[in-house]
């Protein structure tokens, strides 16, 4: 009796251990939706396009993108957090998202309506990007130091665009400020392109966009770059030099990244064939050449490298929030 309880027991245990291989295998039997908490043409939204339709053609299935904009990422984010973890659902989450928002948000005292590390499962990061400092292309600053000068000369005077509150490029733009002893005004829009059709228009001065929504800006002549605002200079333009360097500030490094994450208790063997499929679309040469083409730098790195990583950004921008005393406006 004894002997059969065992084999029974042994074999109910190789059930439950193949059954979520089998799941796993099976998923997905439907479209997947990957939820891009910005408007379309920003560059949270370009990267998700970038590789939705290689994983349409991998899963068999369709991958479709979804702008869910509100709240500088906000109400995209929650809406994620708050689906089935049935790997059906997935976030192209953001630095703004995951490593601002949380101190920004208690920093200012307002209640942040998801926990970044707990609702979430991280599952690579996909892309790394500079943002850029950006100028309409008949402002009179042609350099960091003439615009510094020029904020210095009108305190209050210019604005400043972003995003939307909590993300990379306001609180590159808040850095900024605090680091050269400028004011200008933070103006909030709902994602990059409406902020970058106000900057084309000369109705705000300068922006800390994310380089690939603002690099056909660039070439199309519409607006100045005046700097990349990470440690090393951007091969996607040429003669374009950090902040760091241009305007003499130390350490001033303020990049972003683009990275997908899926609601918690998401299976982990589904989380795994994610990963391994975006990784390998990342890792192939006419992939890597579209990405550099927009300015970016693909990852593809595993759930508990991304997971660190993400741990280590927090840390940083908590730094930034207090040195900067920047707030949610």
């Amino acid at each position: 009796m004894r002997k059969r309880s065992l084999l029974a027991a042994m074999a109910g245990l190789s059930v439950a251990l193949a059954a979520p291989l089998a799941w796993a295998q099976a998923w997905p039997s439907k479209p997947v939706r990957i939820v891009v908490p910005f408007p379309a043409g920003g560059t949270t939204d370009i990267v998700a396009r970038l590789i939705s339709a290689e994983l349409s053609q991998a899963w068999g299935q369709q991958v479709l993108v979804e702008n869910r904009a509100g709240a500088g990422g906000v109400i995209g984010t929650e809406a994620v957090a708050r689906s089935a973890p049935d790997g059906y659902t997935l976030l192209m989450g953001t630095v703004g998202t995951h490593a601002i928002n949380p101190p920004l948000f208690e920093a200012s005292r307002q209640r942040l309506p998801y926990r970044a590390l707990e609702d979430f499962v991280p599952i690579t990061n996909v892309a790394a990007v500079p943002n850029v400092m950006v100028v309409p292309a008949a402002s009179p600053a042609t350099t960091v130091a003439e615009f510094i000068a020029l904020a210095r000369s009108r305190p209050g005077a210019l604005n400043m665009a972003s995003s939307g509150n909590g993300t990379s490029i306001h609180l590159t733009g808040e850095l900024f400020k605090s680091r050269t002893g400028t004011f200008m005004v933070h103006l909030p829009y709902r994602g990059s392109a409406p902020a970058l059709m106000d900057l084309i228009a000369g109705n705000t001065q300068v922006m800390f966009d994310n380089l690939p929504s603002a690099l056909p800006h660039i070439r199309g002549g519409r607006l100045r770059a005046l700097a990349v605002t990470s440690r090393e200079p951007s091969p996607a333009l040429p003669g374009v030099p950090t902040i760091e360097r241009a305007a003499g500030l130390e350490g001033f490094d303020a990049s972003s990244w683009f990275g997908l994450f899926a609601p918690a208790g998401t299976p982990p063997a589904v989380v795994s064939r994610v990963q391994q499929d975006v990784a390998r679309i990342l890792a192939s040469a006419p992939m890597r050449e579209r990405f550099a083409a927009q300015g970016a730098q693909p990852v593809g790195d595993t759930p508990v490298q991304f997971a660190a990583f993400i741990r280590s950004e927090t840390e940083k921008w908590t730094q930034v929030v207090r040195f900067s005393g920047a707030r949610i406006d």
